[in-house]
């Protein structure tokens, strides 16, 4: 059974380690290449395509798209009603949670006539394994991965030059932050636990989509590399309690090179706050609130900008208290 705890120090919910999970980049023919150009642009040194465009940027909203919506389809395929009702939720949070599901499907058409209509084919969903354990578990990951969303929309928009392409994701992130304020509502979770979401960079998000993913047919992925894997080993109550300041964190990895654990937050100028990385240990540093993603770096920027060359491992979504 995999194991959720890369990507969340607080849901004990199955998913793949990254380093097994993502599959092998296919094999793609030349009439494939000439579709997905994305392919032939990976950048070796940043794990990233060169010049990416506005539509390398909807395939990879697509790809969040796709993986949500068959989270969801699959979650409710496997859980009833009752034993949404038996994890606390109403007759009304169901009906809502359900309701995700509807506009993550809308999102997916929404995204594929876009990329379509610009004369590109859109990339196709992948077999994913989500773990599924309980209903309740499934509402823990659910609002996993809408905070991934949100970041991952976030991040993606500065890379955008179309104001058209731009108001369309902004569209979508209004709507996947509701979900994630109504997740945490009927989780019984603060609905606002902090004053700012967070940006996430694109081959960040990857990383912790890539965990859920067991195989993916010709055209499906973007050739994104993903970053090694950091696991939480101790610090957090065995994964069940949030996070306080000042508190010691256990982790490991197979990166080499580590010198400072980052903790990216909203808010916060530049963006991350460093602390150094010694016998597996990362402290939380002051001043963080909400969802904060923590990851490995090689240096500690005065300016608090991590990017992905400087980023070792990770990330891990950790909830501050």
């Amino acid at each position: 059974m995999p194991s959720i705890r890369q990507i969340t120090g607080v849901v004990a919910v199955g998913l793949a380690t990254l380093a097994s999970a993502l599959p092998a980049q296919p094999m793609l023919n030349e009439r494939a290449l000439k579709l997905y150009d994305i392919h032939r642009r990976q950048n070796p040194s940043t794990g990233l395509p060169d010049g990416l465009t506005d539509i390398d940027v909807l395939q990879f909203a697509l790809t969040a798209e796709n993986l949500e919506t068959a989270f969801y389809s699959q979650g409710f395929a496997k859980f009833t009603d009752a034993d949404f009702q038996a994890a606390g939720l109403t007759t009304t949070d169901i009906t809502n949670l359900k309701s995700i599901a509807t506009t993550e499907q809308t999102h997916v058409t929404t995204l594929n006539s876009a990329i379509v209509g610009a004369g590109t084919q859109p990339v196709v969903a992948c077999t994913y394994n989500f773990g599924f354990t309980t209903a309740a578990a499934m509402v823990q990951t659910a609002a996993v991965l809408e905070n991934i969303g949100v970041s991952a929309y976030l991040g993606a928009a500065p890379l955008v030059k179309s104001p058209d392409i731009l108001t369309v994701a902004a569209e979508i992130v209004t709507v996947e932050s509701r979900h994630q304020t109504f997740i945490r509502t009927a989780s019984k979770s603060a609905a606002i636990p902090s004053a700012f979401d967070t940006p996430l960079g694109i081959r960040s998000v990857f990383t912790l989509a890539a965990g859920f993913i067991q195989s993916c047919p010709v055209g499906s992925n973007l050739a994104i590399t993903p970053f090694p894997a950091l696991t939480m080993t101790a610090g957090a109550a065995n994964g069940t309690a949030a996070i306080q300041a000042g508190q010691t964190l256990q982790v490991t990895t197979t990166a080499t090179g580590a010198t400072s654990c980052a903790f990216t937050n909203g808010g916060l100028p530049g963006g991350t706050a460093f602390t150094p990385f010694a016998n597996g240990e990362c402290t939380v540093p002051q001043g963080l609130a909400g969802v904060t993603y923590m990851l490995l770096a090689n240096q500690s920027p005065a300016s608090g900008v991590l990017t992905d060359a400087i980023t070792v491992a990770g990330p891990m979504v950790l909830p501050i208290s």
